[in-house]
């Protein structure tokens, strides 16, 4: 991805090995500056992860593997590290598809440099697919971030963008704020201005207005894990662009690579959905909101169902819900995804 620093500009990639770390670009503090945490052990990558350093189901599958390497590097005592690692995310699936790979491959820092290669690969051909649904001129509606931050490089449900930038079609993006941690203001808003890709910053609870007006014509957003019925979760409020989105005739897409896809799993009633620190809720730039007295919820994802689903973009193509089984197939005929 471009990344302009101090108006030079340079192509990073959100997580790499180099000089015995793992350095990640610290997605806490974009938009203000780019700064890079460098994890030197098991218990620096179980942080970055919790504490959300580093976002985005591929992502963090990336930072595991890794953070697997670098412990047996280490030395470390490698049941405490899957343990440790593998209990910070609960709902994103490409954690756990990373740590299996990973065990697969003795935790060899080659087979991570794989691993990552093969996450940002196949979100290009996202990129290429999804960049067949955009229109010229074509207004998109996404939620939180699914940018190259949350993947690696190219993003997942910003990739179709990126491409169809380059090739000239000038795509407009409604950006959601994302509440409670505010991705897509901060996170995506921020991709998007690197890339001169023209957008808006929205509300959350402004996407029904602009939909109504016909002013978007597809809505596309990443996952953080997908059932085999094609029910799907992904960051809080994800859910209700669904349903907007479905009674207003806009088609609904959901980009992901193969890695996210839970098989396993019958439906979205079966994703274990991680609840979050209520003070995320309650504080904005260390202000509390609302009364001393008053408590928060905060889910951290929600599950959308496979009906409000037009299709999800892959790097195997274009599935509809009805037709993930043959998505299945493809995947128990790839070696990288069958692990």
């Amino acid at each position: 991805m471009k990344v302009a620093i101090e108006g030079e500009v340079r192509t990073l990639v959100a997580v790499w090995f180099e000089d015995n770390v793992v350095k990640i670009i610290d997605q806490r503090k974009i938009p203000e500056s780019v700064e890079v945490f460098k994890a030197r052990n098991s218990d620096d990558i179980a942080f970055a992860i919790k504490d959300m350093v580093v976002r985005g189901a591929p992502a963090i599958g990336v930072t595991a593997a890794y953070g697997l390497a670098l412990a047996k590097m280490n030395g470390e005592d490698m049941e405490s590290a899957v343990r440790k690692i593998g209990s910070t995310r609960p709902t994103a699936y490409d954690l756990f598809k990373a740590i299996r790979y990973m065990k697969e491959n003795n935790y060899d820092m080659n087979a991570a440099r794989r691993y990552a290669n093969e996450i940002s690969g196949r979100c290009r051909k996202i990129g290429e697919y999804g960049n067949e649904l955009i229109p010229e001129n074509g207004k998109i509606l996404t939620h939180c971030n699914a940018g190259a931050l949350a993947v690696l490089d190219w993003g997942t449900a910003l990739a179709p963008i990126r491409f169809a930038k380059m090739e000239g079609k000038n795509p407009f993006v409604f950006v959601d704020e994302t509440r409670p941690r505010l991705q897509g203001a901060r996170l995506t808003a921020w991709e998007l201005a690197q890339e001169g890709i023209d957008h808006a910053i929205i509300a959350d609870n402004a996407a029904g207005f602009y939909m109504r007006r016909g002013e978007v014509d597809l809505v596309i957003v990443g996952a953080d894990r997908i059932a085999s019925n094609g029910d799907f979760a992904n960051k809080i409020g994800t859910y209700e662009k669904a349903v907007l989105a479905k009674e207003n005739g806009i088609p609904f897409y959901v980009a992901a690579p193969g890695s996210t896809f839970d098989f396993s799993l019958k439906s979205g009633d079966e994703i274990p959905i991680e609840e979050r620190d209520e003070n995320e809720v309650l504080f904005v730039n260390g202000k509390r909101l609302g009364p001393e007295e008053s408590r928060a919820k905060n889910p951290a994802f929600d599950v959308t169902p496979a009906k409000y689903v037009t299709g999800f973009i892959t790097e195997y193509g274009i599935y509809k819900p009805s037709e993930l089984s043959q998505m299945k197939a493809k995947i128990e005929r790839d070696l990288f995804m069958r692990v």
